[in-house]
């Protein structure tokens, strides 16, 4: 089988282009042009750009392979994600690739802002001593107020707190045990972050909600003297209000890394001496243009080997702390699906529902139950499946999808359910993750209960209770040169009201139908299927 192709259109660090290597035909087209790109776009299967190409709807026409684009940095404004997501690609960036950049920037200026450096600097240079005007601020037990408690937020957060700054907080989708955990206190409103913040920094994504977050009306709820940073977005900050504060006292210096418009060399604001700018350098190191390189060539690793696309920006946006959570439970969900789908053995699947029971519950789930769906598709024979287009075959195969969730669980911490209706059969199965590397384990199939880890493949038969079934099985494995990596009977705890138990073994390597066909077809066996992970 040929190797799929994944085309390098952009520089990126060494690193990235390695990985891909490692599993595709990688061509690298620095030097190509657009009409190139569109000439040749439909030979691959993968595709890693940075800012420099533009991925619209005549070029993605063009690209009759593509399952994937990995976009080298936080942006997608150069790619027509909707008309990506329609013909089934898999859009995926790198928004962690720079978060310990921008923090590390903001912490810059931060320092910068109140101890007056970039002025103190140019005031010496120019040969004048001036000591006295340029004495700052410590940041020691002042107020930091942080707009925005995201990945970026919460490391400015943490070392802030390591100059002994309070932090206060704002953001409606982070936990409250996140800001336990750092020791920030969490505000309930930006009200009350304005009230008390001697340096306020915004770290907000640029939506129409948060466009001119900061403006007159913000400003004159702050304190007197307050300092401002803004290493996010331009738009979140209205300039000219930004002027008139700086004018009349009420800021009482800003920060500035981003602007409306870039690139800007003339404006306004960089004529104040209580003014710091720098030009967009949130992000600009080497160790971040490096990773985020990577962080796409993974995504689209991932996204062309079946694995998990975490940045997907064409799937469900799952909360940061809850993706953390929940990502151990992705590979336990597509196994879940893919069993539940493989254990009803009507002609089609008609419905689908996912129970998530205990702590997971209360997580946003959309993207468990989204694999889930994956793992029944799967099952079902269908090609070419990613996260972008599962729910679009589900919906073309009418099948119906139920959500239930409960906190309450007995015997583990979180368990996922998983019920499929196939005509008039109805199968259920259940597992977790354990221990320190979550390894995914089924707890229960066939109403049987039983804990074995989800690896490589796993074969399942339900037979009368008797003895020897298991020793039957071996054998016939063994004859066939099937090697057996693990063994679990399982029954109901008062017993099957029709005598039957049910075994799960895991292999090696996949099972041949023959096989399974043979043992169930032997007396004292009533079905059985072996399911690839």
């Amino acid at each position: 089988m040929s190797k799929a192709k994944v085309l390098v259109a952009e520089k990126v660090g060494p690193a990235g282009i390695e990985l891909l290597k490692q599993h595709f035909d990688v061509e690298l087209g620095f030097d190509w042009d657009r009409d190139q790109v569109k000439a040749r776009l439909g030979e691959f299967d993968g595709v890693l750009i940075r800012s420099a190409t533009k991925l619209d709807a005549e070029l993605l026409a063009s690209g009759t392979k593509l399952r994937a684009i990995g976009r080298a940095g936080v942006g997608v404004d150069n790619v027509d994600v909707p008309e990506a997501t329609k013909r089934g690609i898999v859009v995926a960036n790198a928004p962690l690739s720079n978060v310990v950049t921008a923090a590390e920037h903001t912490m810059a200026l931060l320092l910068a802002l109140a101890r007056n450096v970039p002025q103190a600097h140019q005031s010496l240079v120019e040969g004048r001593w001036d000591r006295a005007k340029y004495s700052g601020v410590e940041l020691y037990e002042k107020t930091l107020g942080v707009l925005g408690f995201g990945r970026i937020g919460q490391l400015v957060s943490e070392r802030a707190k390591g100059f002994g700054m309070r932090v206060i907080a704002f953001d409606p989708v982070v936990s409250a045990s996140r800001y336990e955990e750092l020791g920030v206190d969490k505000a309930e409103s930006p009200d009350d972050i304005y009230a008390v913040a001697d340096f306020l920094t915004l770290h907000l994504p640029n939506t129409p909600e948060t466009k001119g977050w900061l403006n007159a009306e913000v400003l004159a709820k702050c304190k007197d003297g307050v300092r401002v940073l803004n290493v996010a977005r331009g738009p979140l900050v209205v300039d000219a209000d930004l002027q008139a504060a700086l004018d009349s006292g009420k800021v009482a210096g800003a920060a500035l890394d981003v602007f409306q418009t870039e690139p800007i060399t003339d404006h306004p604001l960089f004529k104040y001496p209580n003014v710091i700018v720098t030009p967009h350098l949130g992000a600009s190191t080497a160790e971040a243009n490096d990773r985020a390189g990577f962080q796409a060539a993974e995504q689209i690793v991932a996204a062309l080997t079946g694995g998990s696309v975490t940045t997907a920006v064409n799937i469900p946006a799952i909360p940061e702390d809850d993706l953390d959570a929940l990502a151990p439970f992705v590979p336990l969900s597509r196994a879940l699906g893919k069993i539940a789908a493989s254990l009803a053995a009507g002609s089609a699947v008609d419905a689908v529902t996912t129970e998530f029971l205990g702590g997971i519950a209360k997580r946003d789930t959309r993207l468990l139950g989204l694999n889930v769906m994956l793992g029944v598709l799967e099952a079902g024979g269908a090609e070419e499946l990613n996260e972008v287009n599962a729910p679009a075959l589900a919906q073309q195969r009418g099948i119906e999808t139920n959500e239930v969730k409960q906190t309450e669980t007995r015997d583990y911490t979180d368990m996922i359910r998983v019920t499929v209706k196939s005509g008039e059969q109805t199968s259920s199965v259940v597992g977790t993750v354990i221990g320190n590397l979550n390894r995914p384990h089924l707890l229960e199939a066939w109403g049987q209960r039983f804990q074995v880890q989800l690896e490589g493949s796993v074969t399942l038969f339900r037979y009368k209770d008797v003895p020897g079934m298991l020793g039957r099985v071996g054998t016939l494995f063994g004859s066939n040169d099937v090697n057996i990596v693990s063994s679990v009977l399982g029954r109901q705890p008062d017993g099957d009201a029709e005598g039957l138990a049910a075994m799960v073994l895991t292999t090696d390597e996949s099972v041949p139908d023959a096989v399974v066909s043979e043992i169930v077809a032997s007396d004292g066996f009533v079905a059985g299927v072996s399911v690839t992970l």
